[in-house]
């Protein structure tokens, strides 16, 4: 809470405040960490024992659940000391959560919502606003690697390439749409961020392609109502087998 509180503050000494605030919490967190030790060994070593069946249940797993937990946590006090008090706020394999250590730093790019953690899960939608195929990437790919892939599993589905396919600019690459226009899609509306050409310009102005581009953006309603409605924000269940049945569900 006083790291918190000091966060919000202004002025030039936050940042020392700050450091303080986090060498008190190391200090207290490497202390659990000393006991938790101590505890594993005793277990081990059998100072801790319990004589019924039961307890001794209770006291394995106890061990197994500290051998799991000490190396998170020891990896995210190296990663406080070097973000923290040494600057490095570039740290490979950081763990953003000591319970769901496959949680994964994703950039949005949005001023009210720049950061969040979880995984990306690709939805893809037919007309009638009808979920088909849904994916939890275990790594966060190029939303470009993407679209070729959605539409040839548009095509095992169904039999048939769709006549439409829309997305939005992240998607777009021209291989891609050199891809898609052989496969037999007629319309493609995945725009282009770069459009200094007077051609493409065209192109994105015709009227086929912003109907494209208005089916999409209903599209994106409906990933709302997934998150808002039906659970799709936060996972209720552990582990990635978790986050799938969830997501499935």
């Amino acid at each position: 809470m006083e790291i918190a509180r000091t966060s919000r503050s202004k002025g030039p000494q936050v940042q020392e405040k700050m450091k303080q605030g986090y060498r008190k919490l190391l200090r207290t967190t490497r202390q659990v960490v000393n006991q938790a030790k101590r505890f594993q060994q005793e277990i081990a070593s059998g100072v801790k024992r319990a004589a019924q069946g039961t307890q001794k249940s209770v006291l394995r797993d106890l061990r197994g659940e500290l051998e799991t937990m000490l190396p998170r946590v020891q990896q995210v006090i190296g990663q406080a000391k070097a973000r923290v008090l040494g600057g490095d706020v570039h740290v490979p394999g950081k763990l953003v959560s000591v319970f769901e250590p496959s949680t994964e730093v994703i950039r949005k790019g949005k001023a009210s919502k720049p950061t969040e953690f979880g995984k990306m899960i690709k939805i893809q939608e037919a007309e009638n606003q009808i979920v088909t195929n849904y994916e939890v990437f275990a790594k966060r790919p190029s939303d470009s690697d993407l679209l070729v892939p959605a539409v040839e599993k548009h095509q095992e589905q169904f039999g048939r390439v769709p006549r439409m396919v829309a997305g939005d600019a992240a998607f777009y690459s021209a291989a891609n749409e050199r891809e898609l226009e052989v496969m037999g899609v007629k319309q493609i509306s995945v725009p282009n961020r770069s459009t200094k050409s007077p051609e493409r310009r065209r192109h994105q102005k015709k009227r086929s392609f912003r109907r494209g581009q208005k089916w999409r953006t209903g599209s994106e309603g409906r990933i709302s109502v997934l998150k808002r409605r039906h659970g799709l924000n936060r996972c209720r269940y552990r582990g990635d087998a978790g986050m799938q049945r969830w997501a499935w569900a």
